[in-house]
């Protein structure tokens, strides 16, 4: 699991995705940014080993979760993301 320190302790963003998964790539980065500009914690899990939890997701990986939620699959559009997190978090 890959994780970026934010202005907030409990990450915000959850990034589900596989290695060798160029869509993948193309949403860490796009979360990598967006969390940075506006200091908002993320982390990553690699579902290859998960069995259970890949097959759940195999067919919308990558996945992006925005506090708990599915925001996302596949292409992750910046400018959405962006305008998810600055609303205030659901608790």
């Amino acid at each position: 699991m890959a994780e970026s320190s934010g202005a907030e302790r409990r990450p915000r963003v959850r990034l589900l995705g596989k290695a060798d998964c160029h869509l993948c790539d193309d949403a860490r980065t796009v979360i990598a940014e967006v969390c940075a500009e506006l200091g908002v914690a993320w982390t990553e899990d690699d579902l290859g080993g998960s069995p259970d939890e890949l097959a759940r997701w195999w067919d919308k990986i990558p996945v992006t979760l925005v506090d708990g939620e599915v925001h996302n699959y596949w292409r992750l559009d910046p400018t959405r993301l962006r305008t998810a997190l600055t609303r205030p978090p659901r608790r």
